[in-house]
């Protein structure tokens, strides 16, 4: 990465740790997500149907939000400050997070592409064809969506950040390192939602730590963002002799 490109990079990231929150906010306040997913399939399918092409439009922002993950953490992973430090960190952290995007997205696409053929069947059918969307739906949310997009996706997700904090600590960037850490915490616990629901636990705490830890990744991508704004202003200051 050049110094010219860093600004583009940095606002980048500034941008995405905002943006990514704007449909999770919207998805809250119209669909009650995500507490909506633990509800029984047939009111999860009545109120998809109530919130009509709205609803899809803002799952389809979700998943385009994921996607953009892929192209960012791959540019924040090979900086040359990165690789300079460690460059099998930089390419675990691009490996980890190109692929939690993806798949991420693959979770969160289901509401895009299947579900609303379910919503429909659920909505229009009788008893029988209303007790098949339920089940479809809750294997389909069962795997598609808490293996696939939330486990698997978020444990992604997690490598991400633990490498990319492991090479801000080695740079002695104390606070986004720490940050960075946290976040992965709190995330990892989160994502265990799926395996406590498998085996019959309680999930409501892990639901918690989910919420808090990617309150923390905005934050520790917006920090990284203005860094990489700084350090662009300190290349171009030595550059002028300023």
């Amino acid at each position: 990465m050049t110094p010219k490109s860093m600004p583009v990079l940095g606002l980048s990231t500034i941008a995405i740790a905002i943006g990514f929150n704007l449909p999770y906010a919207q998805l809250v306040t119209i669909f009650d997500y995500p507490d909506i997913l633990r509800r029984p399939a047939g009111e999860v399918l009545a109120r998809f149907t109530e919130g009509g092409q709205s609803l899809i439009l803002t799952w389809h922002a979700f998943a385009w939000a994921a996607v953009l993950l892929v192209p960012l953490t791959v540019a924040l992973a090979f900086t040359v400050e990165n690789r300079l430090t460690s460059e099998r960190l930089a390419l675990m952290a691009a490996i980890a997070g190109a692929l939690s995007g993806v798949t991420q997205a693959m979770g969160l696409w289901r509401w895009v592409f299947v579900i609303p053929g379910l919503a429909n069947a659920h909505a229009r059918g009788d008893a029988a064809a209303r007790a098949s969307a339920e089940a479809a739906f809750t294997i389909l949310n069962s795997y598609g969506g808490v293996a696939i997009g939330e486990h698997l996706g978020q444990w992604l997700l997690v490598f991400f950040v633990l490498a990319m904090s492991a090479l801000q600590w080695r740079q002695r960037r104390v606070l986004s390192g720490v940050t960075g850490f946290v976040t992965a915490v709190a995330i990892a616990i989160g994502t265990t939602e799926g395996l406590a629901l498998a085996i019959g636990q309680e999930s409501d705490l892990y639901s918690l730590f989910t919420i808090a830890g990617f309150l923390g990744l905005t934050l520790w991508l917006i920090l990284i963002g203005i860094r990489l704004l700084r350090a662009q202003r300190r290349t171009a200051a030595v550059a002028t002799g300023v």
